[in-house]
C-alpha cells in the first residue's frame, strides 16, 4: 500500500507539475488557444498565474515533505487542497463544456489525490 500511495503521489506530483509551469510561465493568450481552455479568456492573467502558483505548491507538498521527513503530514493535507483544487477543475470544465475526456481525466486526477490524502491520513501515515 506505501508502494502504491508513492506511485499516486508522484504521478499526481507530475501532473500538478505540468500544470503549474504551463499556467505560471505560459502567456495568457497562449493558454487560451489550448484545447479545454476556454475558461482562460474569461480570468485575469492573475488568477491564472496563482492556480499556476497553488499547482507548484502541490507538486511539491506531495512528495518533499515526506522525502525530506519534515513535516510529513504536510503530505495528506496538500493532497486534500488538491482534492479541492481539482473539484473546482471539475466543475469549470463542465461549465465550460470541454468534452467528456477532459472531465474524466480531472476527476480521476481528483479520485488519486483523495487516494493519498486517505491513505496518508490513515492506514498509511508517516507517523511512527
Amino acid at each position: 500500500m506505501n508502494l502504491t500511495l508513492w506511485i499516486a503521489a508522484g504521478l499526481l506530483a507530475l501532473v500538478a507539475l505540468g500544470g503549474g509551469i504551463s499556467k505560471t510561465f505560459v502567456r495568457k493568450e497562449k493558454l487560451e488557444k489550448r484545447v479545454a481552455s476556454g475558461w482562460v479568456k474569461d480570468v485575469s492573467p492573475g488568477f491564472v498565474r496563482a492556480l499556476g502558483v497553488l499547482e507548484l505548491l502541490a507538486a511539491v507538498g506531495l512528495i518533499l515533505p515526506a522525502v525530506v521527513d519534515i513535516a510529513p503530514v504536510l503530505v495528506p493535507v496538500t493532497a486534500v487542497c488538491m482534492v479541492l483544487l481539482m473539484a473546482g477543475a471539475v466543475i469549470t470544465h463542465v461549465r465550460y463544456h470541454d468534452g467528456t475526456k477532459v472531465v474524466v481525466v480531472v476527476s480521476i486526477y481528483l479520485v488519486l489525490a483523495a487516494f493519498i490524502g486517505w491513505g496518508r491520513f490513515g492506514p498509511e501515515a508517516f507517523t511512527g
